[in-house]
């Protein structure tokens, strides 16, 4: 394991994430297994929300599907690292209420939580599975340019006889 996997790993024992994301995974059933780089992989999340495929509490990431799927997808799970050393920059919980602020701007801006979601992007929005939708149309109309001002318009004699 890399220096940097294993400074993340042991941030995130410490700021409490990881020990959160071994109590959500215990407490829904899931089959946990270690993983390379210091990840913990919980395998078959039911619980209906969050929708994902997979998502990350500190350095436990839990799938829906089980090791035999999860092994076939390689860029998924190098996505879900990226959000565990999120974790640990943002030390740990406030990672949170900062990943659902974003997840909230991001749907204001384009009706989609992942788009515009500045730690979606910076985990990689392709490799977890995103699609990138566009700003929403109101966001993106041009403003009507300022209308030229007329010789005869009163506006522009004041200000050219120096008045």
């Amino acid at each position: 394991m890399h220096r940097r996997d294993r400074l993340r790993s042991a941030l995130n024992w410490m700021n409490g994430s990881t020990l959160l994301g071994l109590a959500a995974a215990k407490l829904v059933g899931c089959e946990l297994r270690p993983a390379s780089r210091g990840l913990i992989f919980a395998h078959h999340y039911s619980p209906r929300l969050p929708k994902a495929s997979a998502f990350t509490v500190g350095n436990v990431v839990l799938f829906r599907a089980g090791p035999e799927v999860v092994a076939r997808r390689p860029r998924l799970v190098e996505h879900e690292a990226r959000h565990c050393t999120q974790y640990a920059l943002c030390f740990g919980l406030p990672f949170l209420p900062a990943y659902f602020l974003a997840a909230g701007a991001s749907w204001l801006l384009t009706g989609d939580p992942a788009s515009r979601n500045v730690f979606e992007r910076g985990a990689g929005l392709q490799e977890g599975g995103y699609v990138e939708r566009p700003l929403r149309a109101a966001l993106t109309r041009r403003v009507s340019a300022p209308r030229r001002l007329r010789s005869s318009d009163p506006l522009r004699s004041r200000h050219s006889s120096g008045q």
